[in-house]
């Protein structure tokens, strides 16, 4: 039940988190409205919403990361069991661990090589 609550309250804030940063003007935009841009007649004023909304996404920030924070400790399942890694899980489940016998090992088969030039190979001579 916690997780799908965390699950919502993190999918809302991350969708609305990215609105309000697309909603947001870039550092630019405040020269625009020193010589008459539509930003002086917003809804919060001039600087009214760059502060709302810096907050606000500041906020929301800070929910997301603790949601995220929360999903990954309830999701890692801390104390229901001890952490395995795959090699011990693989050695866990199988039955032996015992070498196979002689007889076991597949026939390797024997490679006759012939020279490159396809001559006869030189017998090694003695003095």
């Amino acid at each position: 039940m916690l997780i799908n609550i965390l699950l919502v309250v993190f999918m809302l804030s991350a969708v609305v988190m990215v609105v309000l940063i697309l909603l947001q003007q870039g550092k630019g935009a405040d020269a625009g409205a020193a010589f008459g841009g539509g930003s002086s007649q917003s809804l919060f004023g001039a600087r009214g919403s760059a502060n709302f909304l810096s907050r606000v996404t500041a906020v929301l920030a800070t929910l997301f990361l603790l949601s995220s924070l929360g999903l990954a400790y309830l999701y890692n399942g801390v104390g229901e069991r001890k952490s395995v890694t795959v090699i011990e899980e693989k050695s866990e489940t199988t039955t032996e661990n015992v070498a196979p016998a002689e007889n076991d090992l597949p026939a390797v088969p024997e490679v006759v090589t012939e020279p490159a030039g396809g001559g006869v190979p030189a017998v090694p001579q003695s003095d």
